[in-house]
């Protein structure tokens, strides 16, 4: 299949602004398959609730931790497209996320 959405209303607590922490990332990770999807499908989009206010970095990295060594930066942001009502802008987050990851992936080697 060539693409797939992935709806992060389903993921969120009731009535919560932001997605933060480590913890939660990894939950919803797991809970949206998201690494599954990503071997079986061309692009996936994620939906940000149109209410949302912040994803923090913490949990972008957790969310995505195993594709962005897999992907490499340039592959994972052609992949990934991330859609709200323009409200919140993931990019700062969104980078600074891809940005932790790849420096620990670097220190590891």
């Amino acid at each position: 299949m060539e693409h797939v959405i992935i709806d992060f209303e389903k993921y969120r607590t009731p009535g919560a602004k932001v997605f933060i922490g480590r913890d939660r990332g990894a939950t919803v990770r797991t809970e949206s398959k998201v690494d599954e999807l990503a071997s079986q499908h061309e692009r996936i989009t994620i939906r940000i609730p149109k209410d949302i206010r912040s994803i923090n970095p913490s949990f972008l990295e957790e969310f995505f931790y195993h594709l962005i060594p897999l992907l490499g930066k340039d592959k994972f942001l052609k992949k990934f497209n991330f859609i709200n009502a323009d409200r919140y802008k993931i990019e700062d987050d969104l980078n600074e996320a891809i940005d932790r990851i790849l420096r620990k992936e670097n220190a590891l080697a």
